[in-house]
């Protein structure tokens, strides 16, 4: 078995694996929002356009990195190669935006007190959908110039500067242009990533006071009501790290390759499975936190039983 048809297993595993994970949780959320409204929580809308990012972004990722792997040239065309790279760059701005603002949504609910942060705390859940939407709108704008750019790689040997896959490649831009675009992009990753910092350090540090206070007070009863909502923290933190990783890691491999004077295809599939881990990983670190889906099995079978 040759090292690209490993690496295709291997893809075509995880790619199966994590849009599994995310349709399910995306099915759950859209379920709990139409029929079992009043087990919504606040936090449903962040995770629903987060799973539903991360499923996109591994069918139009790992699928054309799959059959690549496997020596398999389709002639997608130049709209296929428009579509694709542009909802992969869109749905990953999503992913980052999303994920910094459940990071910043938890750290908002987990412990502030003072009527100066009464109102951000009473009136966050309202803002949620409106800065969501935004982020589309916005992520959609930036992008598009993607639309413009991107052609169909017909000649595999004519490796020029810039985005380059078998599949695709982006035509040269002109260098005001590509300042403007890379400078904008760059903008919004460190803002989004900052302020996920932020809200980590901040949650990390409620975390370590209440565990010095109930080590103090020995309240079983304050630690069981706190419990559940250090646990969706836990949840958030362990989120963010890992995406801070394979951010870094994927910028990292993106740059060298981009930089390089030969393109090595082995590290660009290297590359896609690093950018592809995250949206893996992620439904399955939400399902530690769901009990909706136990429930919901559990509902089920008892009505199951109940037919029968």
């Amino acid at each position: 078995m040759s090292r690209d048809t490993l690496f295709g297993i291997l893809l075509a595993i995880q790619t199966g694996t994590g849009f599994l994970g995310n349709s399910l949780l995306f099915a759950l959320y859209m379920h709990t929002f139409f029929s079992l409204s009043h087990k919504k929580k606040p936090a449903d809308g962040i995770l629903a356009h987060l799973t539903l990012a991360n499923a996109l972004t591994l069918l139009f990722r790992g699928v054309p990195s799959i059959i690549s792997s496997f020596g398999m040239k389709p002639d997608i065309g130049d709209t296929g190669c428009k579509v694709v790279l542009y909802i992969q760059r869109v749905t990953r701005s999503i992913s980052l935006y999303t994920t910094s603002l459940q990071s910043t949504f938890q750290a908002v609910t987990i412990d502030i007190s003072g009527p100066k942060w009464a109102w951000l705390k009473n009136n966050i859940s309202t803002l949620i959908q409106p800065s969501i939407f935004l982020c589309w709108v916005i992520s959609m704008v930036i992008y598009s110039e993607i639309i413009l750019k991107t052609v169909a790689n017909r000649n595999t040997t004519d490796v020029t500067s810039g985005y380059y896959s078998p599949f695709c490649k982006v035509s040269t831009y002109d260098h005001q242009v590509a300042v403007t675009f890379l400078s904008t992009v760059l903008i919004q990753d460190v803002l989004f990533l900052s302020l996920m910092a932020c809200s980590s350090v901040y949650m990390v540090t409620v975390l370590s006071r209440h565990h010095r206070v109930a080590r103090l007070v020995r309240s079983s009863v304050h630690s069981s009501r706190s419990s559940p909502e250090h646990t969706a923290t836990h949840v958030i933190l362990m989120l963010v790290c890992c995406f801070i990783f394979f951010y870094w890691t994927n910028s990292f491999l993106t740059a060298y390759s981009q930089f390089g004077h030969q393109r090595n295809w082995q590290l660009e599939y290297i590359n896609n499975f690093i950018s592809s881990c995250y949206p893996t990983i992620c439904p399955l670190v939400l399902m530690k936190n769901e009990n909706r889906i136990s429930r919901l099995n559990f509902i089920n079978s008892r009505s199951r039983i109940f037919i029968h």
